[in-house]
């Protein structure tokens, strides 16, 4: 095997009787690094997006959310809400209760999501952070605060810093039945005062109206219910862990969702667009390893006296086989190396001084985001492999046969 590689990096460095020779074999060369580098820069790209949006969603969703399977509501058991907060590894445990309802401010309505939190939330969640306007502040004594997104702001046209002017809140009540004559008594309405705007991602900012726990249960008339228990864990613990406690203390009757099980369809269609690029982007490779067949079979005829020689001093089939197969290894890997070297100077560069701009950015980002994972280089090295594996069997197979000199030789 040293001998035989030894060889081949003497072919690969030598310089050839034909030029065509060596210009097919830096062409191999830079096919393979061109396709090397545009697939790890196109996977860093769909990383740095993946990276973006899971901030983004984690700045809204907790560590682990508790939903009961049966029901929109549940009455949380004290005991078991104990258990969880003294579990190693939990930091704190929220109250909620989520309903849609229809929200007035001035002349104009539309129908939002209303998510009532108790005073735990900010350690579950970190929607505070988020605000672009205002303050994160929802109760007052008496007085009852609206935290909004900021597209729920401008659907409304809610002015902040307008502290006379409220929103109107009105909640279908459950236990009474619409009257033709008297449609309005269908509906609790209740006041609420804007005070701040959270600016997360469109799919929380034009949905969500964040409002005291006493309020949201208030309007639905519900003493203790709510719809979910939402879970800080400390950073260090695994969530994995912490998620099948809780399983267990909470029983069969309750889903318990991590923070990708809460968006799993977001994160299935990430991963599926990231892996059809890559299926799509290792067919430039598929290309430039026919460069590799071609530079192969002109090497084997450029060789002929040479594998005679060898076959007379004793080498076997399998020798030269793996000779050229060796060789056809180091045409990919030598670009494929280039290729990754490449690629992680331009993100490092891109990361550092984000050159390529985003048409029509939000100030949350204005370049590109890249992000390099260890696994994309892993998966991209073992993908030359096989395909300049496949690429050189034919050249090897064909020097393995060769029997004689060529002629005048």
């Amino acid at each position: 095997m040293k001998l035989a590689l030894k060889i081949a990096r003497r072919y690969l460095v030598s310089k050839k009787s034909t030029n065509a020779i060596n210009l097919i074999a830096r062409v191999s060369i830079v096919g393979m690094m061109v396709g090397t580098m545009a697939l790890l820069l196109v996977l860093s790209v769909f990383n740095g997006f993946e990276d973006l949006v899971t901030s983004l969603y984690n700045t809204f969703n907790p560590d682990i959310k508790i939903t009961a399977k049966k029901g929109k509501t549940f009455e949380p058991d004290s005991l078991q809400v104990l258990q969880i907060k003294n579990l190693e590894g939990v930091t704190a445990v929220s109250k909620v209760l989520e309903e849609n309802a229809q929200l007035q401010y001035k002349d104009k309505f539309n129908i939002f999501r209303l998510k009532g939190v108790d005073d735990a939330y900010t350690d579950v969640s970190q929607v505070d952070t988020a605000m672009v306007e205002g303050e994160f502040k929802l109760t007052d004594g008496y007085k009852n605060y609206a935290v909004i997104g900021a597209g729920v702001e401008g659907i409304l046209g809610v002015n902040i810093m307008n502290q006379f002017q409220k929103l109107k809140v009105y909640m279908p009540r459950r236990d009474v039945k619409v009257s033709t004559l008297r449609p309005e008594t269908a509906f609790k309405q209740d006041l609420l005062s804007p005070i701040g705007t959270f600016f997360i991602q469109q799919d929380f900012d034009s949905k969500y109206v964040i409002v005291p726990l006493r309020f949201m249960r208030d309007l639905l008339a519900y003493k203790t219910a709510v719809s979910a228990l939402e879970v800080a864990i400390a950073p260090n613990a695994k969530p994995a862990t912490v998620q099948a406690q809780i399983q267990r203390i909470l029983g069969d009757g309750f889903h318990v969702q991590d923070r990708y099980q809460q968006d799993a369809f977001l994160y299935k269609v990430m991963r599926t667009e990231k892996w059809a690029v890559y299926l799509i982007l290792t067919f430039i490779l598929v290309v430039a390893a026919f460069n590799i067949i071609g530079s192969l079979s002109m090497l084997v005829i450029e060789k002929s006296r040479d594998i005679g020689i060898l076959k007379a001093m004793g080498a076997t089939k399998n020798f030269i086989r793996r000779l050229f197969l060796l060789e056809g290894m180091l045409l990919a890997l030598t670009g494929a190396t280039l290729g990754c070297l490449l690629s992680v100077i331009i993100c490092l560069v891109q990361q550092h001084f984000k050159i390529l701009k985003l048409q029509g950015a939000s100030f949350l980002i204005d370049a590109y985001p890249v992000s390099m994972r260890f696994g994309d280089f892993a998966l991209v090295f073992v993908t030359v492999v096989i395909i300049s594996l496949f690429a050189s069997i034919f050249p090897a197979n064909r020097a393995a046969e060769q029997s004689q000199l060529l002629q005048g030789e």
